[in-house]
């Protein structure tokens, strides 16, 4: 290839990898803009929430413009350090929309102030930026880059209340934990890129394929591959908060600011999700649309039910510690571990069914979670207090509110019609659907995949208790100044507060009533790891079809 060639080659490869990572460069240009101004006295007289809005729709209309014309044979950025696929393209819009969707709230509660807004908002973004990163992470060292550029930015917002003690100790806390998670997973990434030689993720996968088929014969036990896996496994269930590496996100949560918490409790987890799916279907085989079979079965066998263990620790242990809560933003924190447990189910399936199925979750989550935590920071607003107790009688206070937050909370706990019950229903049918197709070839995983569905049903009862209560003192305990024998003391919910909330409430309603479409952009969304379908009015939409020597249905 003559030198000319090459350097025309090489341009175009730049710039089809520009324009796969555009919506990202936009959100960076948008931070140096909202630096820069802070450089200008005049704009110090400014709240940059706006712009902040502005810079997050301009970046989430380049992703959805990415997503109606979707990458046509490059699945791969940045010399194969990122992938550019429509799991990518989804988690930008997921964190893009709902980073919008944060803001507006912001501008709504008044958290950040003009002063602080240019940092507030620079972090945000960052933040986001890492979490992207996360999702499309392709090489190990890209996964904590995004780890680490999305851990930063959090550790700051949780600390951004300045002169309260209790945020400052949440991002103490935050820090302390993240340095050691990140550490740990470091060291994992450096066992499993010494192992392989390489820490480009298909090319890691087929290390485990080898060492795999090498442990059937042999019986041998790789250590180093046990350790590396499980430090890496660790990074990444410290941003999910799965049990037990949950300790920081109650203390957090209760100690930032409700818009802060509901920032982390969502993008956090989608991110982490996402690289999980990536991780675990990539090292699967399922990357290349027509796995070996027997490799997806070993890996399902190897690490399903270690994910399914976890899961269903971190969803009971999340509802188990909710009873006892008092404070809203610490009982919705223990909540969000729960649903990162019911999430994990999905994935322990190791089908691009259950990351579909995921995906449709983390969707509904953004909205039914946001608005749990958009109330709490109204009422916050107007009464000055968190705790639960502030809010009895609170229906003859504020209606709207009170029915806008039951919304929210029957869907988390899944009561149809709401989105929530679509949600569970999603991972109740991937669970079934799974312990069929492992039935024929691989008895253990089938009983785990039911036992987890029986499990998720389970869980879901427990729940019951503590969102019920959170409502029954809302609606049912007298006021706190009827008890007292004072004057009733309504509460004036600004009407662009009563209007955002009521929008979220209304989505999570529609959600529940036609969640189709929804379900099949999610299921695009995990197009690259689909393999062959059977198109057999008996095979259950979905399900995954292995070629010689897979388990039929």
């Amino acid at each position: 290839m003559s030198m000319q060639n090459w350097i025309i080659e090489l341009q175009t490869s730049l710039l089809e990898d520009v324009y796969a990572f555009l919506p990202e460069l936009v959100v960076c240009g948008g931070i140096v803009l909202l630096l820069l101004l802070r450089l200008f006295s005049a704009f110090n007289r400014l709240h940059l929430g706006s712009l902040a809005l502005l810079i997050s729709l301009m970046a989430l209309g380049f992703a959805g413009e990415q997503w109606w014309h979707p990458p046509q044979g490059r699945p791969e950025m940045f010399s194969g350090m990122l992938a550019y696929d429509k799991l990518t393209i989804f988690l930008r819009m997921f964190l893009l929309g709902f980073t919008a969707l944060v803001i507006w709230l912001t501008l709504l509660t008044g958290i950040p102030d003009r002063e602080d807004s240019a940092d507030f908002y620079c972090l945000l973004l960052g933040a986001v930026v890492g979490m992207s990163l996360m999702a499309s992470a392709n090489h190990l060292l890209m996964v904590f880059i995004g780890v680490e550029m999305a851990s930063l930015p959090s550790y700051a917002l949780a600390g951004f209340l300045k002169g309260r003690r209790q945020s400052s100790e949440a991002a103490l806390k935050y820090v302390i934990y993240g340095g050691g998670a990140s550490g740990i997973m470091l060291y994992g990434i450096s066992l499993i890129a010494g192992k392989f030689g390489t820490a480009y993720l298909p090319d890691v996968a087929v290390g485990y394929r080898e060492i795999l088929s090498h442990a059937s014969t042999t019986g041998a036990f790789e250590p180093i591959l046990l350790l590396g896996t499980l430090f890496i496994m660790i990074g990444i269930g410290f941003k999910l908060a799965a049990v037990p590496f949950h300790f920081w996100c109650p203390d957090v949560f209760e100690g930032a600011s409700a818009e802060v918490a509901g920032f982390l409790s969502v993008a956090s987890k989608g991110a982490a999700l996402a690289l999980l799916a990536r991780f675990t279907l990539v090292l699967a085989g399922l990357s290349s649309g027509l796995p070996d079979a027997s490799t997806w079965l070993k890996m399902a066998q190897s690490l399903g039910p270690i994910i399914a263990f976890f899961a269903v620790l971190t969803a009971t242990f999340g509802n188990l510690a909710a009873y006892l809560q008092t404070n809203l933003k610490r009982l919705l924190a223990y909540s969000t571990i729960a649903h990162a447990g019911y999430m994990m189910m999905g994935l322990a399936t190791f089908t691009p069914q259950g990351a579909a199925a995921v995906l449709f979750y983390l969707v509904v989550y953004l909205f039914m979670n946001l608005g749990a935590f958009a109330v709490v920071a109204f009422l916050r607003n107007q009464t000055g207090s968190e705790d639960l107790q502030s809010y009895r009688g609170l229906i003859q206070r504020s209606p709207v509110m009170v029915v806008t937050m039951a919304f929210f909370l029957l869907s988390l706990l899944g009561i149809p019609p709401l989105a929530g019950f679509a949600a569970k229903f999603q991972i109740f049918r991937v669970l079934y659907d799974a312990g069929q197709i492992y039935a024929g070839k691989a008895p253990n995983l089938s009983v785990i995949m039911y036992s987890l569905l029986v499990l998720l049903g389970l869980n879901t009862v427990i729940s019951v208790v503590y969102y019920i209560k959170v409502l029954k003192v809302m609606i049912l305990d007298k006021p706190l100044y009827e008890v007292e024998g004072r004057a009733p003391e309504p509460l004036a919910i600004p009407a662009g507060a009563q209007i955002y909330a009521t929008l979220l409430a209304l989505v999570v309603f529609g959600l529940g009533i036609a969640w189709d479409p929804l379900a099949v952009v999610s299921a695009d969304g995990v197009d690259r790891f689909r393999p062959v379908q059977e198109a057999s009015a008996g095979n259950p939409q979905g399900a995954p079809v292995l070629p010689a020597g897979g388990v039929r249905r």
